[in-house]
């Protein structure tokens, strides 16, 4: 809840530019879009509000153009499927090829400002909730001391303006003496209510105008839209923005009934329902009840209703086609932001990758992973194609824990803390768990035992500073170090997706990162089998929570006589997602490709 609550708030800062962006279109394109149209766009930002709380991240604009790019070249990039799932083999060879050592980390509390902050929203939340329900009540009293309308002349105008709008249900009319403007109230059972004054001074025309206008409110389900906009008052309490566009939203819903009003109207009776609002203007006040739809409102939204009406035109087919166009483009651009709201962007957990340019073929591997949640990529360096066993989770940023080592150490080459010929470090004699960690280590050692120790010395020599530049020079994942310095790579705030992986395999295989020498320091460590048919080199890494292996990675590359492919797997789960059960699906998936043997 307290980690939710940071990220809620950052949300607000882009549903705060959706609003500007909302109402700098409405502005835009008010010459185009009607009344109804401009009163409709509130509701895709209602429905933007709701995308924080959704338990599931949004498909973006560019993922789907991805799949419908695929789909199109479905017959020449074909979905391939396991065939029986993995088989009882050891893929290369006999012998214990890779050891897959790691630390437990323990779970990361909340911040304390997290939960000061919860505190305070649910509070604000709680306070919202009573004056609503305060309100709520005030309305059920008036409901039950109004008495159903006696008048014969309204009654018979009601009736008229009922078969005027061919509505067959019977709405009940109700008078009240606590009202100063008409109030349509329910969803499943609606009431109108009128007050008395009204009914006292009664003119035909002017009470057609004001019925109708009710009518139009029961025919669009506002008082629906009601309930929807007070829960979004209720979850944004805080943001003046959200309260401002709400507000707006109450302005356009009306000037929405005005406009349906006057289709209903001749044209020479526009100015009468103009001077109807502006004599009533003076009697009615902006209700206070929170699920009614009522002909009121305050001076400025009487002054837009007001303009609006004397500047209305029967739109042409002309108009209603640069309507709808419009609506399209503030809709679609809208909705593009959608993705961006969800309380898990704010982490950037997806890589933005733009897969519509890539030649990808979309495999399904799922028997191999068996109930692990994870992902299979694999980049053919001669072809340049990509085969990609689940795309979301391959795009999924998660901690990269041991395979970090590999650029780690390759910094620390390049700074000189290590050196090709020189790469020892001294054991401090600290006693570790691991045997094999208990001894002074070189490049090769550390990397083939996984040894944490190692990678922290170089670190503390490299410094933050270093290894931060380090880490956005090469674009690793999204660069956050903000954990601690000792194991921000351990199921901490550093985080990179399988695509990015293979991408920066593919930069240390042709020497980019760095020097040549380096480059091939490093992956001498890494690699695990060396025959006449090729050589594979890989690193694991596990991520252990609270004593459970929850994030299993096997990355690395294979270089044959003819061909360079590179890889990357990550399995997640509550147990047992280990670095070496992520080796194992991928050897057992590259054997089947007859990749590796």
């Amino acid at each position: 809840m307290a980690d939710f609550m940071v990220r809620f708030l950052i949300c607000n800062v882009f549903i705060s530019g959706i609003i500007g962006i909302l109402l700098a279109s409405k502005r835009i394109f008010r010459h185009y879009l009607s009344g109804r149209m401009q009163y409709n766009l509130w509701f895709l930002l209602l429905g933007l509000l709701a995308v924080p709380f959704l338990p599931f991240r949004l498909i973006g604009m560019a993922q789907i153009f991805s799949w419908l790019d695929s789909l199109r070249h479905f017959s020449t990039s074909a979905v391939v499927t396991a065939a029986g799932g993995p088989r009882a083999l050891n893929p290369i060879g006999s012998g214990n090829w890779i050891n897959d050592f790691t630390l437990s980390v323990n779970s990361k509390a909340p911040s304390v400002v997290g939960y000061i902050l919860s505190g305070i929203w649910i509070g604000g939340m709680f306070a919202i909730i009573v004056l609503t329900t305060k309100s709520s009540l005030r309305l059920n009293a008036l409901q039950k001391s109004a008495l159903p309308l006696q008048n014969p002349k309204v009654r018979r105008l009601y009736r008229h303006c009922l078969q005027e709008m061919r509505i067959t249900r019977d709405i009940p009319v109700y008078s009240s003496a606590f009202l100063k403007s008409p109030i349509i109230v329910g969803i499943l059972e609606p009431r109108i209510y009128l007050p008395i004054h009204l009914i006292s001074d009664y003119k035909e025309t002017a009470m057609r105008y004001m019925l109708l206008h009710e009518l139009q409110h029961y025919r669009y389900k506002d008082n629906a839209a009601n309930y929807l906009m007070n829960l979004a008052r209720v979850l944004y309490w805080f943001n003046p923005l959200v309260w401002y566009a709400l507000e707006e939203m109450r302005s356009d819903r009306e000037i929405a009934c005005d406009t349906s009003v006057l289709k209903m109207l001749e044209r020479d009776s526009y100015e009468d329902y103009g001077n109807t609002l502006i004599n009533f203007v003076r009697k009615v006040s902006l209700t206070s009840f929170p699920f009614t739809a009522s002909l009121g409102g305050d001076m400025r939204q009487m002054k837009k209703r007001i303009v609006n009406i004397a500047t209305y035109e029967v739109p042409t087919l002309k108009d209603r086609i640069k309507g709808i166009t419009a609506f399209i483009l503030t809709a679609a651009l809208l909705l593009t932001l959608a993705p961006v709201l969800s309380t898990q962007a704010t982490e950037l957990r997806h890589y933005q990758w733009k897969s519509s340019s890539e030649a990808i073929s979309y495999v399904d591997f799922s028997d191999y992973f068996g109930e692990y949640e994870g992902s299979f990529v694999l980049y053919d360096l001669e072809n340049d194609t990509w085969s990609i066993h689940n795309i979301e989770h391959a795009t999924l940023r998660v901690s990269p824990d041991s395979t970090y080592k590999i650029y780690d150490a390759l910094l620390g080459l390049e700074k000189g803390v290590i050196t090709p010929k020189d790469s020892l470090i001294a054991w401090n004699g600290e006693i570790y768990p691991f045997e094999t960690w208990n001894a002074d280590q070189t490049l090769q050692s550390a990397m083939l035992f996984s040894v944490n120790w190692y990678f922290q010395a170089l670190d503390e020599q490299l410094g933050t500073v270093s290894v931060y530049n380090y880490l956005r020079e090469i674009g690793y994942g999204n660069q956050d170090m903000r954990g601690d310095f000792s194991t921000y790579w351990m199921e901490s705030s550093l985080k990179i997706s399988p695509v990015e992986q293979v991408e920066l395999l593919t930069k240390l295989h042709d020497n980019s990162l760095s020097s040549a020498a380096n480059a091939q320091a490093v992956k001498d460590s890494i690699c695990l089998s060396s025959t006449e048919a090729g050589s594979l080199y890989g690193k694991t890494g596990t991520g252990r929570v609270d004593g459970q292996d929850v994030n299993g990675w096997f990355i690395g590359y294979i270089e044959t006589a003819g061909n360079t492919y590179f890889f990357a797997t990550n399995i997640r789960a509550d147990a047992n997602a280990a670095g070496t059960n992520a080796a194992e699906i991928t050897m057992y998936i590259l054997s089947d490709l007859q990749i590796w043997k």
